[in-house]
């Protein structure tokens, strides 16, 4: 399948490529980028080559997946964000990841909207599910601008998490 590429006012969301891995390499090797996520060690660059591998499949399975996420006026790869699909609810999943300089700046609002657009517009999902850690609250604060409620507190994945939804009958 041919993935969409997204262009926001700041942002373009595209297909992940091999020479992705080295930047996303060093991406989640900056300090504290991972603190909120399971595994909050920094993967090995074959790690992250599988991590762009499993992606790309995702996205034949399931017709949606992370996009690589890069600056419009620099072609910079920042993180990536995009749908998961959980089977832990069978439902998909809003998620992002940005480098450290680009945080406090609404990329991450901005990207996530774009792929919450893109799942409800395109791919007409009924919900999109957010799960965040307790303490992160600045993710908190990006799920909540995407008009996201909180259904509940859960352990998920060895940590608690808070887990979000909206409703394509009720977004926007």
């Amino acid at each position: 399948m041919k993935i969409p590429t997204i262009t926001t006012s700041r942002l373009i969301l595209r297909t992940f490529t091999e020479q992705d891995a080295e930047p996303l390499h060093h991406i989640l090797g900056e300090g504290d980028v991972l603190h909120y996520f399971p595994n909050p060690n920094p993967p090995s660059l074959d790690q992250v080559q599988s991590l762009i591998a499993r992606q790309l499949a995702h996205w034949q399975q399931h017709g949606y997946g992370w996009w690589a996420t890069e600056l419009r006026e620099s072609q910079e790869l920042i993180g990536w964000c995009g749908l998961q699909f959980l089977p832990e609810f069978v439902k998909t999943e809003v998620a992002y990841l940005l480098g450290k300089p680009y945080w406090g700046k609404g990329l991450g609002t901005e990207a996530a909207r774009a792929a919450v657009q893109f799942g409800f517009e395109t791919l007409e999902l009924e919900s999109i599910l957010a799960i965040v850690h307790v303490d992160n609250a600045a993710s908190r604060r990006v799920i909540e601008k995407l008009g996201m409620a909180l259904i509940e507190q859960i352990p998920l994945w060895g940590i608690e998490c808070y887990r979000y939804k909206v409703e394509r009958a009720t977004y926007g």
